[in-house]
């Protein structure tokens, strides 16, 4: 594809697929729940994820360049269901992507406003672009001080991928943790404590032997997830330290 008339004309297409499938019920419900601006079609999160793979195999929306551009004019629609097929489009393709698309990653993580859109595109998204990026530590390090919340989040997401599988840059993540432990903000304290939550699944006693000395200063929110996946004594023990302080 080669024209931005090329691309409106196929975001046009999924946009008129996603408006037919939605519900007005569904649609008052999410924007209210999620305290959305943008315009609501009500169509449930695996339809979107359905109809993102049909339409973008359709139209061959695979390289770097198409997923890029396309993703951009999905995302300016105003639109959630299509901010949210840009973000499922950006993970299907993103082995494709080339690094310098953290650059637009990092711009709809800042206009995303909600869990709903941040939470894939820093899990799944930014997450592996940030594998290839030689610069990754000093971007996780200015998205960790950031004043907005929902960066903080998502460099601590960015993680969560990796960490889970077994692998990841635990010293990097929990570098980023231990300085956010005493956080206000519910959702980077529940961010904490669901990486881990998952890193435990294959590595408890790693888990649990850095955070035991540091659940006295943990939230209630971050204490609680991150003893779902350890021992009933390490769990003890965990929940032990963190009321004693």
């Amino acid at each position: 594809m080669d024209t931005e008339t090329d691309y409106r004309a196929v975001v046009a297409e999924l946009d008129r697929i996603l408006e037919s499938r939605g519900g007005e019920e569904r649609a008052e419900f999410e924007k209210g729940y999620l305290r959305s601006h943008l315009v609501h079609y009500g169509v449930r999160v695996p339809e979107i994820r359905r109809a993102v793979k049909s339409w973008s195999s359709r139209f061959e929306l695979s390289s770097h360049q198409d997923t890029v551009q396309a993703a951009e004019r999905l995302w300016e629609a105003g639109v959630h269901e299509l901010r949210m097929a840009a973000a499922f489009l950006l993970q299907a393709n993103q082995p494709r992507l080339e690094p310098s698309a953290l650059e637009l990653v990092e711009r709809l993580l800042r206009e995303s406003g909600t869990w709903a859109l941040v939470d894939n595109l820093a899990v799944h998204v930014a997450g592996p672009l940030l594998e290839r990026r030689p610069d990754a530590d000093t971007v996780v390090e200015r998205w960790g001080s950031d004043k907005d919340f929902w960066m903080r989040r998502s460099a601590l997401l960015a993680h969560l991928k990796f960490l889970r599988s077994g692998g990841g840059d635990w010293e990097r993540f929990t570098g980023l943790a231990d300085r956010m432990l005493e956080e206000k903000e519910f959702f980077v304290r529940k961010a904490i404590g669901w990486c881990l939550r998952d890193t435990a699944r294959l590595r408890p006693e790693m888990v649990y032997e850095w955070f035991l000395p540091r659940a006295g200063r943990a939230s209630g929110v971050t204490v609680r997830e991150a003893v779902k996946r350890l021992s009933s004594e390490q769990a003890a023990a965990v929940m032990k330290a963190y009321k004693a302080s």
